[in-house]
């Protein structure tokens, strides 16, 4: 079937020579039925959200109806995983449908992930299970309303059909939404291949489409780099000042466009431990929170020698040497406003490292504690007692109240208007992984949707007092440690 409507138009990556991408048919879901369509999503793309689940546009996104402009694309990308060189690896469970033009002038992809067999699955099956779907649903969502770059989540859909893991599981079709799905491995597969023309060509699609600025340049190939690694680096910034952990930051897993793309076996920090491995398949620790920038900075290099035929190699390890200042910079920022600093001072780096390796110390809740350290006013007698009560180490916790109360003192914004502005950058809510699997079990074991409406709902507002979701703000159960996330979907 082919949906004869403007919902969707050809994608502008379909102008590129075909040694990119293969044209690729979807697998039909067998019964497809909704499990969430995103409406604020839908609205911000145009569409009319009460139609997203029409049976037309429902065989639409779950693979079992065609465009109007004919098949969907699979991209040709390779890349290093877990620090190895892994070859062509390419979408191998995922299609691009087409792109929507949105009210606002812009342009985006929209992406089916999980629709079938590409040339590029190597020996998968082309699916996605729906456990991993509803996680990334929600995170792909709650990074956004954090005000995260990072790929959407329109509508997830699921059906009978069975898919094999480490047992049978529910398959499902995740439709996304980015400016543009392209990953250092789209840049890394054709170095590798020798294909240095097809470099330019990508290079250049990828200014004139999404950073046109950089034409403008002496070396507008030098700019596109030094663009990527600066919005990479704050990319890192922002992971780590909500306590982000993505798992799996492989280089086909880094978008050129610093978006937040592929949630595998993702996880927001509960306690807070520096060296926490949220995927349970990485057995070294390459992939750790406090690993994250320097591997991105390892994915940056990977992306340079890929450019070393644009690029003469002294100007690219120039822009490199500058990540370390920029992802500094980003990260001093973020931190700051998290503790309501508005102005800058030399020690304020070492304030927050302080506070980390004190929070670390004791595992203390990462997003619980900066959220309840916005009631601390330095001119009071006594510090909250919320805030005392998260810091098991009361004299290590004292001693660094007593720091932050004198750097406070320093500031002249009234202590509402500092509190006001702490919450707004610390947030209430996370998608904490006690939260997604009670949400999944349901989903999964009782064909049971209303726990992922309900916790989207709060996600959506993560810096917002919600009466009605004050159990998902609290510390987690005692359960949750156990659980295991793994690249297993």
């Amino acid at each position: 079937m082919t949906i004869p409507t403007p919902l969707l138009q050809v994608p502008r990556f379909a102008g590129l020579p075909a040694i990119f991408y293969r044209a690729t048919a979807p697998t039909a879901l067998y019964s497809p039925r909704l499990v969430m369509a995103n409406a604020a999503l839908a609205r911000e793309l145009g569409l009319d959200a009460a139609h997203l689940s029409t049976p037309d546009n429902l065989a639409l996104f779950c693979g079992n109806a065609l465009p109007g402009h004919g098949l969907p694309l699979a991209t040709r990308y390779g890349g290093h995983q877990f620090g190895v060189w892994a070859g062509q690896l390419g979408d191998g469970r995922a299609l691009l449908l087409g792109e929507r033009a949105c009210p606002n002038g812009q342009r985006v992809e929209v992406q089916l992930k999980g629709a079938g067999v590409t040339p590029f699955s190597r020996m998968g099956d082309g699916r996605a299970v729906l456990r991993s779907s509803i996680r990334e649903y929600l995170a792909s969502e709650a990074m956004h309303a954090l005000g995260i770059p990072t790929t959407r989540a329109l509508l997830l859909a699921t059906s009978d059909d069975a898919v094999y893991r480490e047992r049978p599981e529910t398959a499902a079709v995740l439709t996304r939404v980015a400016p543009s799905f392209i990953r250092f491995g789209h840049f890394e597969l054709l170095y590798h291949q020798g294909q240095h023309d097809e470099i330019r060509q990508l290079a250049d699609f990828v200014i004139d489409q999404y950073l046109p600025a950089c034409r403008d340049a002496a070396q507008p190939y030098q700019a596109l780099f030094a663009e990527v690694v600066a919005r990479t680096a704050s990319l890192l910034a922002q992971w780590q000042a909500v306590g982000f952990c993505h798992g799996v930051m492989n280089s086909d897993n880094m978008s050129i466009l610093g978006l937040t793309l592929d949630y595998g076996p993702f996880g927001f920090i509960d306690g807070l431990n520096l060296g926490h491995i949220c995927n349970h398949s990485d057995h070294s620790g390459r992939y750790a929170y406090q690993q994250q920038p320097q591997i991105a900075l390892w994915n940056l290099y990977c992306l340079a020698s890929s450019f070393l035929p644009l690029v003469a190699e002294p100007e690219l390890r120039s822009e490199l040497d500058r990540y370390d200042d920029l992802y500094q910079t980003a990260y001093l920022a973020c931190f700051r406003a998290k503790l309501g600093l508005a102005t800058e001072c030399q020690e304020d780096a070492a304030l927050i490292a302080s506070l980390l390796h004190t929070l670390h110390a004791y595992h203390t809740d990462f997003t619980l504690f900066f959220r309840t350290l916005a009631a601390f006013d330095p001119g009071a007698v006594s510090a909250p007692v919320a805030v005392l009560d998260l810091l098991v180490d009361r004299e290590a916790g004292l001693n660094w109240l007593a720091r932050y109360r004198a750097r406070l003192m320093q500031e002249t914004r009234p202590q509402a208007a500092r509190q006001l502005a702490m919450q707004a950058v610390n947030p209430a809510y996370v998608l904490r992984n006690h939260l997604a699997e009670q949400a999944i079990r349901l989903a999964c074991d009782a064909g049971d949707y209303r726990e992922i409406a309900r916790l989207a709902r709060c996600l959506a507002m993560p810096f917002s007092e919600q009466a009605e979701f004050a159990s998902y703000a609290a510390l987690p159960p005692e359960w949750a440690a156990a659980l295991a996330v793994s690249c297993s979907s």
